[in-house]
């Protein structure tokens, strides 16, 4: 058969494993293949619903949606903590000081992935509502001028796009990811798969692995193949990819806690649509 990987920029995990061979090698014994395809972390969960892929990765947020929206998704990974991996900034020369400041302001972010936890979670750290206290607007290319230019207050960056504004002097960190979540990627397949292809899940989850420890001992080429795919610096790219821990953990009571906590937080905002029990997206929790 021919196992369906969903693979998209924002995941350096599946990005480096898309391109290594890795998991090709792997599944060669058993007589399977492997077909990748660009989704969106935010298109991952419908595209393991519909039977686009049987396995992809994002961070934090998209699963919490998916199971609010009735897929039976279970967690098949996670990585270490991201501590360096996200930050919401504000222009150097801003009023804003603290989150509790960010009150009736604009915000650009990511909405929909991890960095809708992260921005939820702070402000609701300092008493505001991600739904009702801020306007949250969809982040894109141009994000980084517009926060200079005043027409938005605040940004979430990461990756490439954080180091290269960190590096500008025109930026003023207000939170760092770290300090507010752990920021976790997160892998997750269907449950009719896990359940029907268990040692095929195993070896998917173990060449994310294998892909992680080359990263970690290739980091220019990691971030030369990067910003060739992608745009920014090398430079840049290198450090984003050095902040990151490359390494997976096994789906944990603590992750499972933090989700949950992550969960009950926007669902509480009207982000989500309905109350969720993370537990349930643990094989054999149903």
């Amino acid at each position: 058969m021919t196992v369906n990987i969903g693979v998209h920029n924002a995941n350096p995990s599946l990005y480096h494993l898309s391109r290594l061979g890795l998991l090709e090698a792997a599944l060669a014994p058993l007589g399977e293949t492997v077909a990748w395809h660009q989704v969106g972390g935010l298109d991952t969960a419908g595209a393991l619903a519909d039977g686009t892929i049987d396995f992809g990765g994002t961070g934090s947020t998209p699963p919490l949606s998916a199971q609010a929206a009735g897929h039976d998704l279970v967690y098949a990974a996670v990585s270490a903590p991201r501590p360096g991996h996200g930050a919401l900034l504000v222009a150097a020369d801003s009023p804003i000081r603290t989150v509790a400041d960010l009150g009736g302001r604009t915000v650009a972010l990511a909405i929909g992935s991890w960095q809708t936890h992260f921005t939820a979670k702070a402000l609701a750290g300092a008493g505001l509502s991600y739904g009702t206290d801020i306007t949250a607007l969809r982040s894109d290319g141009g994000s980084y001028e517009q926060l200079l230019a005043g027409r938005i207050d605040a940004w979430v960056a990461q990756g490439a796009e954080l180091a290269a504004a960190r590096r500008s002097g025109t930026v003023r960190v207000l939170a760092e990811a770290g300090e507010v979540i752990t920021d976790r990627s997160v892998f997750f397949t269907r449950r009719d798969f896990a359940l029907a292809h268990p040692g095929l899940v195993e070896a998917i989850v173990a060449a994310l692995g294998q892909a992680d420890a080359w990263a970690a001992a290739h980091l220019d080429e990691a971030a030369a193949i990067a910003a060739a795919d992608q745009g920014g610096t090398e430079a840049d790219w290198r450090q984003a990819l050095e902040a990151l821990p490359w390494k997976l953990e096994p789906v944990s009571a603590a992750f499972l806690a933090e989700q949950q906590e992550a969960a009950d937080i926007l669902a509480a905002a009207g982000f989500l649509p309905t109350p969720i029990t993370v537990a349930d997206a643990v094989l054999g929790a149903r």
